[in-house]
């Protein structure tokens, strides 16, 4: 079968489709077919070796797919082969043709939902799960700012904070990313890369702040969150490209916190919840993942690239 390896640590010239073999499920385990296959910011970050996770050499990239059950090994009774299914982490990697997941890393996909949706769902949606209703624990009536809200994280959290009761604003860089986050419920849409972004996120708070901010690039925005916060507003970040400066009296003039959110150091518990309550809203609609590019997986390179520039619209999706 295909599949994307990577032999070093480095740039996206390292990612090259190759035939390997084709791995088999253990006791255990579940073999998927893979139809489509998630692209995450976090897979660029491992790949050129500047994350705290680093996979043994050569390995093949992504925990994030959606495919058919072709086989199961000893010991799972919840799929069988034929099955539709979302995974949400992979022994073997989901940049290939199939890919062996711990049964509790596979998920029911509902018949409404494409292979190329649910390749969006594992990362960005457990994100936005923990984002709003992990140690944050977000509530009906409170304001949220998802600060980058076009991606894929941003739109998961946008549709799970608007399913929660919460009044949602949220930013994008582009008129077609604010578009597409009014589409996906936000009650306003902002300007991130305005210098009046602060004092029109005040202006519709009037004058108070926001309970909680879910930001996306904390090296660039957590200086400024602190000065849209309300009185013990939270401020949970998600993703970070880097350090950066901060005022530490603006979060103690507003006795906030700051939180963050690592999928790696979660609990079998906190992950079961957060799949649990993910296929709630799918059966409800409330779960709608938006994919922006579906590309061959011998483009996994330009994909990597491409999930790193600004002006997302939704999740980019590699297509064995």
């Amino acid at each position: 079968m295909k599949a994307i390896r990577v032999a070093e640590f480095g740039g996206p010239e390292v990612l090259r489709l190759e035939e390997v073999p084709e791995p088999a499920p253990g006791a255990g385990e579940v073999l998927v077919e893979v139809r489509a296959a998630g692209v995450n910011p976090v897979e660029t970050y491992i790949r050129a070796g500047r994350h705290a996770v680093r996979p043994p050499l050569p390995y093949t990239p992504g925990v994030d797919g959606a495919g058919v059950v072709a086989a199961v090994g000893e010991g799972v009774g919840a799929f069988a082969p034929g099955n539709r299914v979302y995974l949400s982490g992979s022994r073997t990697g989901t940049y290939a043709e199939r890919a062996v997941c711990l049964g509790s890393q596979v998920h029911a996909l509902p018949e409404r939902t494409s292979f190329a949706q649910g390749a969006a769902l594992g990362v960005p949606y457990v994100t936005a799960y923990r984002a709003l209703f992990g140690p944050t624990r977000a509530r009906p009536g409170e304001t949220v700012l998802v600060h980058g809200g076009s991606g894929g994280v941003g739109i998961a959290t946008i549709q799970l904070a608007r399913a929660a009761g919460l009044r949602v604003i949220a930013s994008a860089g582009s008129e077609r990313g604010r578009e597409l986050v009014r589409e996906q419920g936000a009650h306003e849409a902002l300007d991130h890369g305005s210098p009046e972004e602060r004092q029109a996120l005040l202006d519709l708070t009037g004058g108070r702040g926001v309970d909680l901010i879910v930001e996306m690039l904390a090296n660039v925005n957590l200086a400024r969150d602190l000065t849209m916060l309300a009185q013990r507003g939270r401020v949970v970040l998600v993703g970070s490209r880097g350090p950066i400066e901060i005022d530490p009296r603006e979060a103690m003039v507003r006795n906030a916190a700051i939180l963050g959110v690592f999928l790696y150091s979660l609990t079998e518990a906190e992950v079961a919840e957060a799949h649990a309550a993910l296929g709630a809203a799918l059966e409800s609609g409330a779960a709608r993942p938006i994919v922006a590019r579906e590309m061959p997986l011998a483009e996994a390179p330009e994909a990597h690239e491409a999930v790193l520039r600004p002006g997302a619209a939704g999740k980019i999706v590699l297509v064995p």
